[in-house]
């Protein structure tokens, strides 16, 4: 799914939280959140579009996911949290080669018996069963060996300590890096890793890890492309198409334009890294600390500031050129936070988006609970103002095709949304380490659903009038 990830380390956030984010961008999926008890993850797992079936272990956790509305494709449950406080997105569609793709195809049947699994499947095989990032890892990994992929796909996990990358190769192999603790990570559906060391990756496993016969295969097959003694993973199992320069490439570019505005020449002829460079860099150290704003802001992106911007009041020549980060048909985004210095039970916070980015807000929600609010939970295929999620599609269809007068509305929503989401996460942090009231939580999630309709009503309300008066059939007799 053609997606994007940023994802940070706990030094390199304003609060020391830990943060995976994604865009889920399908074809205007709907999409819900809902919490999955023990008792409701199946024993034995079937997945829709490859048939492949998985047994599963006796011990799962209770865990969030953002699954499809509709199931006719399957569960696709995206994001989640699990009651370990650890999370996971999955996945960021990337790109490889035919080198790769030849040496080890993907597949879905194999004499004519069912095999692979994909991102319809990921978070419900491994979500529930792990305890750390680095066991996210480790399990998923184990799975792309034994069932392999049909697609090539890039997942993120994270707890309090550790943000982990993992980037399918081929059907059956796998590689993952620890991202480093006072770096961010862009992720723009390519294959990312700039960097890897084998000697921890075979052996302690620390920062970085593979299928055991990762270096075979790439020795075997001649897959290295490397002319200077180092080892990037990019060159080996990525892409360098022209299609990547115009849907991939800028939106790496432009996500570290705005961490690193004055780390590296981002503009004109002399330019260290241009939209179309195949060689940005797979992680950075931030300018400065990061914060789940500014999270919402990047993925909300269609190149605010450049001549890229399809928004643009006069026609630059390039308007429009690039694919925005924030388009138009995403599902749901997941920015996934597990904090520190807060009780256990309020570790977890899964911000969640509908629709497009580039005008819908980021609502929080706490993930310890045995449920969701119906605001978020109860989405049916009937578009509602009663869901979050078409609140927010309706919000984004009338602010785009009347941006001009309607942008102004959006901003002061989303930045409402923001202020008081804020002001209700510490009223319960703070209630929550005093009493260790555990019930707290779900009234924690009501509240800040409340506001959010409210919020939504109110834009919505705001947005009708303006882009009434807008209408072509507008007419007054002084027209005359």
């Amino acid at each position: 799914m053609p997606c994007t990830t940023l994802l940070v380390g706990k030094k390199a956030t304003i609060d020391g939280s830990t943060i995976i984010a994604r865009t889920d961008d399908g074809f205007f999926d709907v999409k819900k959140i809902i919490v999955v008890e023990p008792n409701k993850q199946p024993k034995k797992y079937k997945s829709k579009i490859s048939g492949v079936e998985v047994e599963l272990p006796d011990n799962p956790m209770r865990y969030t996911a953002c699954p499809s509305v509709d199931p006719k494709h399957g569960i696709w449950a995206a994001t989640g949290i699990n009651a370990a406080n650890v999370g996971m997105t999955a996945t960021e569609t990337i790109t490889s080669n035919p080198r790769v793709l030849g040496a080890d195809p993907c597949h879905k049947m194999v004499n004519g018996k069912p095999v692979g699994i994909g991102e319809e499947d990921l978070v419900v095989l491994t979500l529930p069963y792990i305890k750390t990032a680095r066991e996210g890892v480790i399990r998923l990994g184990a799975l792309l060996e034994q069932y392999g992929t049909y697609e090539q796909n890039g997942i993120a996990f994270n707890d309090e300590n550790d943000v982990w990358w993992l980037e399918s190769i081929g059907g059956h192999h796998w590689i993952a890096r620890r991202v480093p603790e006072e770096k961010y990570v862009v992720m723009p559906n390519q294959f990312g890793l700039d960097h890897f060391d084998w000697e921890d990756a075979l052996g302690e496993g620390k920062d970085f890890l593979c299928s055991k016969d990762l270096k075979e295969f790439v020795e075997k097959n001649h897959l290295d492309a490397n002319n200077d003694g180092k080892f990037n993973p990019r060159l080996v199992f990525g892409s360098h198409d022209d299609s990547d320069h115009v849907y991939n490439t800028p939106r790496g570019w432009y996500m570290c334009r705005y961490f690193n505005p004055r780390t590296y020449k981002w503009d004109g002829p002399d330019a260290d890294f241009t939209p179309e460079s195949d060689d940005i860099p797979w992680s950075l150290v931030p300018e400065r600390k990061i914060a789940v704003e500014e999270v919402k802001h990047i993925l909300s992106s269609y190149y605010q500031g450049t001549p890229y911007n399809p928004y643009a009041h006069e026609d630059t020549g390039v308007r429009g050129k690039y694919r925005p980060i924030g388009v138009n048909r995403t599902g749901v985004t997941g920015i996934i936070q597990i904090r520190n210095n807060v009780p256990e039970e309020v570790k977890g916070v899964e911000w969640l988006c509908f629709g497009c980015n580039a005008f819908n807000a980021a609502l929080p929600l706490y993930t310890n609970v045995s449920k969701m609010p119906k605001y978020v939970s109860n989405t049916t295929l009937d578009v509602t103002t009663e869901s979050f999620y078409w609140a927010t599609r309706l919000i984004g269809n009338m602010a785009d095709a009347h941006y001009g007068n309607s942008i102004i509305y959006v901003e002061r929503y989303q930045k409402a949304v923001f202020n008081k989401a804020r002001e209700i996460l510490n009223e319960y942090d703070a209630k929550i380490a005093e009493t260790k009231d555990v019930k707290l939580i779900e009234e924690a999630n009501e509240k800040l659903a409340k506001m959010c309709k409210a919020e939504s009503q109110k834009v919505l309300n705001s947005l009708t009038l303006e882009c009434s008066k807008g209408m072509k059939t507008g007419y007054a007799r002084s027209d005359n």
